[in-house]
């Protein structure tokens, strides 16, 4: 695959909104300002392919990327305090909306900040993929912000922070260092070959 040649489909802020489910999916969750954007530039080599953003919670949609026959879905972050009541019903209501409309969703990417245990939201989310069966992967994103033993200390925290930890394939990443980056490209590949 040449990851380079993604495309930004389109954007959704509505679940009645969302575009028929006609292809393999793989889409990316995580709570604000944990790398989504930063993680997706990073897979596909592009700049600004996903809007990264200082400020957390900007990123108010579903934005779906393709790339040959596998469509990306880049969801909102959850988990922004400042968010108003309504809005984060909105986002509720758009990510189950996602989720549970039958699409073919081969993977997802669940990203968690290395740096800290898993914050209340991400193990919302961990437990609604093990409950609906869906196959997701836990990407620990900023690993350069941390030393060697510091990183090694968090993995060993992380088996009993997330639960079924040693059945959950997870993979230390750096946006920074391209750490991790290879791991992703291949499950994605291995994705796309299962259905071409």
């Amino acid at each position: 695959m040449n990851f380079h040649n993604i495309e930004f489909e389109s954007s959704y802020g509505k679940p009645e909104q969302l575009p028929a489910p006609e292809t393999i999916e793989i889409a990316f969750t995580g709570r604000s300002n944990v790398g989504k954007s930063s993680m997706i530039n990073k897979l596909f080599n592009r700049k600004n392919l996903a809007r990264v953003s200082g400020t957390p919670g900007k990123t108010a949609t579903i934005n779906f990327f393709k790339l040959e026959n596998v469509r990306f879905a880049d969801m909102p972050g959850y988990g922004y305090a400042k968010a108003s009541k309504t809005e984060k019903q909105r986002f509720k209501k758009l990510i189950e909306g996602y989720f549970l409309s039958g699409r073919d969703l081969r993977l997802v990417f669940q990203l968690v900040d290395m740096r800290h245990p898993p914050t209340k939201d991400d193990l919302g989310m961990i437990n609604f993929f093990i409950e609906n069966e869906f196959p997701f992967v836990v990407i620990l994103t900023k690993k350069d912000k941390l030393s060697k033993s510091k990183q090694q200390e968090r993995l060993n925290a992380l088996q009993s922070e997330i639960p079924y930890a040693d059945q959950i394939t997870m993979i230390p990443f750096s946006a920074h260092t391209g750490d991790g980056v290879e791991q992703a490209r291949e499950i994605i590949e291995e994705i796309a070959k299962e259905d071409s």
